[in-house]
């Protein structure tokens, strides 16, 4: 009976072993130094679990974030909450791009008819997922791309209208914070104890020059066949220190997180630390302990160094750099395509919006310029100029969407040959418009926050271009590797605009005079009809027996 019972509790401890033989759970963690001043880390988190379950018993994956996926039926999803701004010029281009504020785009199945309304519910749900504002997500802030956005994974249909099941917001104003972090890492399977989630730490994060936490939802092939696809979830954070907060060049993770690494997380297949060490001929510096392994990619004419540490299989505590002495110049190289933005005008009036797009590269570069301004900044398609003119033959394909007040914002896109080692100009005017006084935000004196603009391109070569060497993570790692070209999509960014705003410091002061006013009023007739007025004498001092008679005389009166 015993031996019963023992075999019995062996069954019912191993089955949840068994069962989680379908979900894969990867960590990995991305340093590479940006000489002479700065140090991008980077932390992935992947998730592979069975698409074709319902979630209603989870292993591996989140089970409050599946089960939104399923119940709104998402086929893809892009969540990004940022704060800062990335240096695309000088910092080169990160692993992935996110947009200052809030950031939002699904894919809903083809299934779904009504997508307006699942669009509203699913921000909504995730609003109160990651204690966000999602909530403010409408209709009169919400596009639906046509050429800038495509899927990473797998589409249920190929013959369907992708672009329709499409929709993309941003949230410009929106703040990052503690709490937002806190949910975040409530979805990884070994949570915030163990593991690379262990080191985010909110104090140690969030003062940094630029942070930047993600959730990545795509179907993908589980096998070459594509016969069946797993659902991949990717939650990832960027970060970007100062060596002028840090006081030195050199670096560690206990230095930046102010704690050791505990270890692996035990639900993990794969736990790795890259280091790149590709800038070492300008700025050489040492790691201790020293690496597992090296790495060499060689991707678009660049090659990229990598140092690897396998934290599976060992019980490092700490990865530190020491930087050695060199007085040599540090030359950049720019990346094939840079951009600024900027907003023209003066007055409360007219004014303009300004995208630069400077193809460093000695071929052409086609990209698409996604331009999303809200309802209450008209943009005039009439005034689209490119290096100053009207009809340009630049433009290969424009698609424009006009908005409408409190509806719908206004949607421009254009697909653009840069020519070679030159910079093209897109300028394009608009109108102040006046708002409700209701509409306004609290600081209206502070300006009104313009959203990124969406630049989509192929870059024909991989100078500059971050990216994490994943091993044997997804099936389209091993075959984007061998691409002659790289689709990415960066983010401009931001800018704010001062709208003609009323003084609202008008209605305090006509409360504080008309108070004043009645104050000086009333008290003075109040006096005068409430009180008698007594003539006093002031002459020979009263006796007492005058004293006693003025009594009587009052009370007899």
């Amino acid at each position: 009976m015993i031996k019963l019972r023992l075999f019995l509790s062996c069954i019912a401890f191993l089955s949840p072993i068994l069962h989680i033989k379908g979900d894969d759970f990867k960590e990995e963690m991305f340093i590479k130094p940006i000489p002479p001043s700065h140090l991008y880390v980077y932390f992935q988190f992947l998730t592979v679990a069975n698409g074709e379950e319902s979630f209603e018993h989870s292993h591996l994956a989140p089970r409050s974030l599946g089960e939104i996926v399923s119940r709104y039926q998402v086929e893809e999803l892009h969540l990004t909450l940022t704060e800062g701004q990335w240096k695309h010029n000088e910092w080169g281009y990160p692993v992935l791009d996110a947009a200052p504020g809030a950031e939002l785009y699904v894919w809903f199945s083809p299934e779904v008819v009504d997508v307006d309304t699942q669009w509203k519910k699913l921000s909504s749900t995730l609003s109160g997922l990651f204690c966000a504002s999602l909530n403010f997500i409408e209709n009169m802030n919400t596009i639906s791309p046509k050429m800038a956005l495509w899927p990473a994974g797998v589409t249920g249909k190929s013959n369907h209208n992708i672009t329709s099941q499409l929709r993309y917001a941003s949230l410009p104003r929106e703040i990052v914070c503690t709490e937002n972090l806190t949910p975040w890492k409530k979805l990884l399977p070994c949570g915030s104890s163990h593991g690379f989630s262990s080191l985010l730490n909110s104090r140690m994060i969030h003062n940094t020059n630029y942070h930047s936490i993600g959730v990545h939802v795509r179907r993908m092939c589980a096998d070459s066949s594509c016969v069946e696809t797993n659902l991949e979830i990717k939650q990832t954070v960027a970060l970007v220190y100062d060596f002028k907060i840090i006081k030195s060049m050199d670096w560690s993770i206990r230095k930046l997180f102010g704690q050791g690494l505990p270890g692996a997380c035990p639900l993990s297949s794969s736990s790795k630390i890259y280091v790149d060490t590709t800038s070492n001929n300008s700025y050489p510096f040492k790691l201790h302990p020293e690496p597992n392994s090296i790495m060499l990619s060689h991707r678009g004419g660049s090659e990229l160094e990598l140092a690897v540490y396998d934290i599976n299989h060992s019980n490092m505590m700490n990865v530190r750099a020491s930087y050695e002495e060199n007085n040599e110049i540090f030359v950049k190289i720019p990346p094939p395509l840079t951009f600024n933005r900027y907003v023209l005008g003066y007055g409360k009036e007219f004014g303009g919006i300004v995208t630069e797009l400077s193809n460093n590269y000695w071929a052409p570069i086609d990209v698409v310029l996604l331009e999303n301004a809200p309802w209450w900044l008209p943009i005039q398609l009439s005034t689209l100029r490119i290096n100053g003119e009207a009809d340009s033959k630049l433009i290969m394909s424009k698609y424009y969407s006009p908005g409408r007040n409190r509806q719908k914002p206004y949607h421009l896109e254009l697909l653009i040959k840069l020519p070679p080692k030159t910079t093209t100009t897109v300028t394009i005017d608009f109108e102040f418009v006046y708002l409700k006084w209701q509409e306004y935000p609290p600081d209206a004196n502070h300006g009104f926050y313009i959203g990124s603009a969406l630049i989509s391109a192929n870059l024909p070569t991989a100078k500059n271009y971050t990216s994490l060497p994943i091993t044997g993570s997804t099936f389209d790692s091993i075959i984007n590797a061998s691409k002659p070209w790289y689709p990415i999509v960066f983010r401009t960014n931001g800018a704010i605009v001062s709208l003609p705003t009323p003084d609202f410091s008008m209605p305090y002061n006509v409360i504080c005079l008309a108070c004043t006013v009645v104050a000086l009023a009333f008290g003075p007739l109040n006096n005068i009809c409430t009180k008698e007025v007594v003539l006093k004498l002031t002459g020979a001092p009263v006796s007492l027996k005058q004293k006693i008679f003025n009594i009587f005389k009052k009370k007899k009166d």
